[in-house]
């Protein structure tokens, strides 16, 4: 792993949980990791009952563009956190690989996505301790 790590978030939309993980890793960790997120099939917007829930926890995610997810973005991460969509990723040695098992907010209403949301905040935080990254706030 080089000196500032690389995460990629990844789920089949891109518009909602690995948005939601981004979001919070940016937000924690500031500049000390590099964050990055990616869908198979990106939809045209980020899921606004996504985008509410993360408002009301102090993180904007409006402006968010999905994204989708190309070889070269696994390849030159550290980290690619699969969001418990069963997407399959290109596998590169030297990459580390997780899944975090995690319900899909598409359609949900907002107490169930703020449930989704403190769950992907607890994996984000567990994630920067383990990268053994010292924050400086």
């Amino acid at each position: 792993m080089t000196s500032k790590p690389s995460v990629l978030f990844v789920c089949v939309h891109n518009a909602g949980r690995s948005q939601m993980a981004a979001g919070f890793l940016e937000h924690i960790a500031g500049d000390a990791i590099e964050v990055r997120s990616a869908g198979s099939t990106p939809a045209d917007a980020v899921n606004p009952v996504a985008v509410a829930a993360m408002a009301e926890v102090g993180i904007d995610i409006a402006d968010r563009t999905p994204k989708i997810l190309t070889p070269s973005t696994v390849e030159t991460s550290d980290v690619v956190i699969t969001m418990g969509c069963g997407d399959a990723c290109p596998y590169f040695p030297g990459v580390t690989y997780r899944d975090w098992k995690l319900d899909d907010p598409a359609g949900k209403d907002i107490d169930t996505v703020r449930r989704i949301r403190d769950q992907i905040e607890h994996h984000v935080r567990n994630l920067i301790t383990e990268l053994g990254v010292t924050l400086t706030t």
